[in-house]
């Protein structure tokens, strides 16, 4: 009961404080925010970190593939090559539309 009230105060305690920031800091806050997103070098890090991230995946893969070979169900063979065969180029497209090799 005792961490029921904990809680609650902090939750009421935390609504409080947020709503005496007001919606003026909430917008100063969110232009910051797509000011930053917006500079052309933290574009250009974001996606150097996603090509890498890519490649390191790629790497894992076909590391964990080697060493795993034969011994993967069945079942999740033929989802990545299903996977494998949704995109012509030979690498699958998540739901975020990034591809994977």
């Amino acid at each position: 009961m005792r961490y029921k009230l904990t809680f609650v105060v902090g939750l009421t305690l935390g609504y409080v404080l947020g709503t005496r920031a007001g919606r003026e800091r909430y917008e100063q806050l969110k232009k910051s925010a797509r000011h930053v997103s917006q500079n052309p070098a933290v574009r250009n890090t974001a996606e150097t970190a996603a090509q890498q991230g890519r490649q390191f995946a790629g790497k894992a893969y076909h590391a964990v593939s080697d060493k795993v070979g034969d011994r993967v169900p069945e079942s999740v063979t033929q989802r990545v090559r299903s996977l494998r065969d949704r995109n012509p180029n030979g690498t699958a497209q998540d739901d975020w539309g990034s591809s994977t090799p």
